[in-house]
């Protein structure tokens, strides 16, 4: 009997102390200077991608290097299962969510860089990083990164050439943050206002080959009306700004960037199809 009454306690003590996900996820508080039904608009219903080519620049090797930079935005049904796009649309687990793919190959001396960025999203909540897979490959060897929102926090995945960091996954406490990478098109939500400032936690950006634990600037938030343009200006610490210009008109597309560390984008074009056909 007293062997029963101990395996009870134990359950009663296990089922207390946990919160379902459903439960975590429900918490989640939209940031109240993004609209949150911006990706329900009926564009993203067409069945296309959005395909943006930028002119870029980076400096590596102490140069500077140009190339095209490739940003791919998408609706897609994902399943909860595998966190991934479905191919069964009869599944009792999906849900609609933004994709956006970042690639580039960038030319160097030595040998070129590849990196392919995902990015997903709630298509209800811009301001959310869902989900975010990196790769960057170079003669020195591959990198592969993934942040997954898991309940009260992200789970970090990591796998790279480097020693130290050679495989294992860490946590990132906390979601109440945006991330730098995601800012190309969160920042196209935002309730454009001339004046508006805010703050907010922001990670700093993760599209690399390094392996750390990442660091959470308390960043300023700025938007001012530049006639054709809104410019926002983002505010990492005393000296790290990074500037972006929007579209006034819906889809508020990206068209110029200019980080902290000289990586710049210029649009080059933008047009809509299937690219996977």
């Amino acid at each position: 009997m007293k062997s029963i009454f101990n395996l009870l306690l134990l359950v009663f003590i296990g089922t207390a102390c946990s919160t379902p996900q459903e439960h975590i996820e429900d918490q989640y508080v939209p940031n109240e200077h993004f609209n949150q039904d911006w990706a329900m608009d009926k564009l993203w219903e067409d069945g296309l991608a959005e395909v943006a080519h930028y002119k870029a620049e980076l400096t590596i090797y102490g140069k500077p290097r140009t190339f095209d930079q490739v940003f791919l935005t998408v609706k897609e049904e994902f399943n909860k299962e595998w966190n991934v796009k479905t191919d069964d649309y009869e599944r009792d687990d999906l849900f609609s969510v933004m994709k956006v793919n970042k690639f580039a190959r960038i030319e160097t001396d030595n040998y070129p860089y590849h990196y392919l960025s995902s990015l997903f999203y709630k298509r209800n909540q811009p301001d959310q990083l869902y989900k975010m897979t990196h790769t960057g490959q170079e003669w020195c060897g591959n990198t592969f990164k993934q942040f997954l929102l898991e309940g009260a926090n992200y789970k970090y995945d990591y796998n790279s050439y480097f020693d130290g960091t050679g495989d294992g996954e860490m946590e990132i406490s906390g979601t109440d943050f945006l991330w730098e990478d995601q800012l190309s098109y969160a920042l196209r939500a935002l309730k454009f206002e001339d004046g508006l400032t805010f703050n907010a936690r922001l990670v700093e950006a993760q599209i690399n080959t390094k392996v750390r634990k990442p660091t959470i600037y308390n960043a300023q938030f700025s938007v001012m009306d530049k006639n054709d343009r809104w410019q926002v200006e983002v505010k990492l610490d005393a000296e790290k700004t990074n500037i972006y210009h929007f579209g006034k008109e819906y889809p508020n597309l990206l068209h110029s960037q200019l980080t902290w560390n000289g990586y710049k984008l210029e649009l080059d074009s933008v047009s809509r199809y299937q690219y996977w056909r």
